[in-house]
């Protein structure tokens, strides 16, 4: 009987702990949703008012989860790429307690489209994403930039003016100087292709033919399965695939050029690699052994970063956030946590 009575006791007990648990988890999540300054809730999307030289225009951001200490900002590749193919950090950040905000640059997706190809340089878009990180209100405490591919360029430049407002910096699949790429194009990736496919690449570059639907062919079956995704093409990931058919090329012509051997556009001489040394703040570098970005290059920059870190993609190419997950987000998250408990440096 006294046994029974305390086994009853115990059970009343756990439901009791298990009730108060509910109720503050309950009230816990409804804090982790609710934005007080929001008095209609839209899961998360802005529309961020931005100040440009051609007049006011509006960004589209999406805040995902809330974290006041690791609050981490999504700057996409292109340029005039879009914010999709982050969608994969969604199976993992949140799931470590990591908040991050897609944002569509000027230009891109659902942000506003102007045709003005004043707008499109360097120092306009680090002008926008400051603009961004006020509405935003990220401060030092908690401002990570996080920028692959163009984005690592806006990133570093960002950073170059504005790292007193950072707390953490990663630079995913990104040279810091864009005649180092061109040479790595030129003599590594065009040689790893079948001479036969490059011969008749360049034949169609030669007569500008770059909307020939032969030469995107060319490009996504030897090109891109190569050295941007290596998956299949029938098995690339929607998000993927929906950046692709989103990008703006008015702004990735103008300021990349149209060529994939090489940048022809506004960067052609961009180069950086000589003021690395001056971004202080905490910095990871991401590199993929099969990327169209020179690897070597990339672990080379975080030598010349005073508080840099290098990851290493083995079986990655440009998108080694999807041909390379597992390594890619475990060294994301890594490092995230790191700065966040104090750290400068990290060994991944």
């Amino acid at each position: 009987m006294k046994q029974s009575c305390g086994s009853a006791v115990v059970f009343m007990l756990t439901i009791l702990a298990i009730s108060l648990g509910c109720s503050r988890s309950g009230s816990d999540l409804r804090s982790y949703f609710a934005r007080q300054e929001d008095s209609i809730r839209t899961g998360g999307i802005r529309l961020i008012p931005i100040q440009t030289p051609a007049g006011q225009f509006k960004v589209w951001t999406k805040q995902f989860g809330h974290n006041p200490r690791i609050r981490v900002l999504l700057l996409h590749g292109g340029p005039g790429a879009t914010h999709e193919y982050w969608e994969c950090l969604e199976s993992y950040l949140p799931a470590e307690g990591i908040e991050f905000i897609y944002y569509d640059q000027l230009g891109s997706a659902y942000s506003d489209q102007p045709e003005d190809t004043s707008l499109w340089n360097v120092a306009r878009f680090v002008e926008e994403v400051e603009q961004v990180r006020q509405a935003l209100h990220l401060t030092p405490d908690n401002f990570y930039l996080l920028g692959h591919s163009w984005g690592g360029l806006l990133a570093m430049e960002y950073a170059l003016k504005y790292q007193k407002h950072l707390k953490g910096l990663i630079i995913s699949n990104m040279m810091s100087s864009a005649p180092a790429y061109d040479r790595y194009a030129e003599t590594v990736l065009a040689k790893k292709l079948d001479p036969e496919v490059l011969k008749e690449v360049r034949a169609l570059e030669a007569r500008g033919a770059y909307d020939d639907p032969r030469y995107q062919q060319l490009l996504f079956q030897n090109f891109y399965t190569q050295f941007v995704c290596r998956l299949p093409l029938d098995r690339w990931p929607d998000p993927v695939n929906r950046a692709f058919k989103h990008i703006n090329e008015q702004i990735y012509v103008s300021m990349q050029g149209p060529s994939e051997f090489g940048v022809s556009g506004k960067l052609e001489h961009w180069d950086v690699s000589h003021r690395l040394k001056e971004i202080t703040v905490p910095t990871l570098v991401i590199g993929a052994r099969y990327d169209t970005m020179d690897p070597e290059h990339m672990r080379w920059m975080a030598e010349q970063l005073p508080n840099g870190s290098f990851l290493f993609c083995p079986n990655g190419s440009h998108m080694c956030m999807y041909d390379d997950q597992q390594h890619y987000m475990r060294g994301l998250i890594a490092f995230l946590k790191a700065v966040d408990a104090g750290k400068k440096k990290v060994q991944l």
